[in-house]
């Protein structure tokens, strides 16, 4: 089965259409999420319909956590503050029950979803570089298999064994005997300096992981932000992809 693999959408609806029509050309079988569907842009009703409607499931990222009322976010910098009280103002009813629904995570078997680090999902700690990777091996038992977070913004691969490697690349085949964390990379603010939009394909049968990038009209997204009236920082990023 190839699973299309979306993550922090953050209400970026041009970002977020344009990867499902990439991974529906690629042929998966099914969409999954693994959070942040809202926060930072303007368009958190029509993201969580789209991914409500085409993902089997979803787990919960720490904005989605703030918009629903389940974690403090008193502690973010004042314009995240600001997109997430505006977020819970637009939200449907039905958006923010499905929101104060989401689970951690989600397993199958041998593999987890999740939005970050599985150490403690509901601390919302990040995975993005080699030494967290050390110590998150140190620190989780009963890792599993394969995990897929997001979170980061960054597409990342760690191989989890006695010494733990940077095994990243656009097609990382998954060995049946070692562990791995795969941070699929956000579809709508990426932050590698690369705009494009990010997802990814786990194929089970195939045993490969596939990172994808797919260009959209940040521009539109952009105009989109400032016409809410939200902090125009929250639209520059998208066009240098930071």
């Amino acid at each position: 089965m190839r699973t299309a693999i979306l993550t922090d959408v953050h209400a970026n609806l041009e970002a977020l259409t344009a990867c499902v029509a990439a991974a529906d050309a690629a042929k998966v079988d099914r969409f999954v999420c693994l959070g942040d569907t809202v926060g930072y842009g303007a368009d958190p009703n029509p993201a969580c319909d789209i991914i409500r409607t085409r993902c089997q499931f979803a787990v919960l990222g720490n904005h989605d956590a703030a918009v629903a009322g389940r974690m403090d976010y008193s502690y973010y910098y004042a314009a995240a503050r600001e997109v997430l009280d505006w977020t819970a103002q637009q939200l449907s009813a039905a958006n923010m029950e499905w929101l104060r629904s989401l689970p951690y995570t989600r397993s199958e078997g041998d593999v987890t979803y999740g939005h970050a680090s599985p150490r403690d999902p509901s601390a919302f700690e990040y995975v993005f570089a080699l030494e967290q990777a050390e110590d998150l091996l140190v620190r989780a038992a009963n890792l599993a298999h394969l995990t897929f977070i997001g979170h980061s913004h960054l597409q990342r691969a760690f191989l989890l064994g006695a010494e733990v490697k940077d095994v990243w690349s656009e097609r990382l085949r998954i060995e049946d005997s070692k562990k791995y964390l795969c941070s699929i990379g956000s579809c709508g603010q990426p932050r590698d300096y690369d705009p494009r939009s990010c997802f990814g394909i786990w194929d089970d049968s195939a045993k490969m992981v596939e990172f994808h990038r797919v260009a959209y009209d940040a521009e539109k997204t952009a105009h989109k932000i400032l016409e809410a009236g939200l902090s125009p920082h929250f639209a520059r990023r998208l066009l240098h992809g930071v």
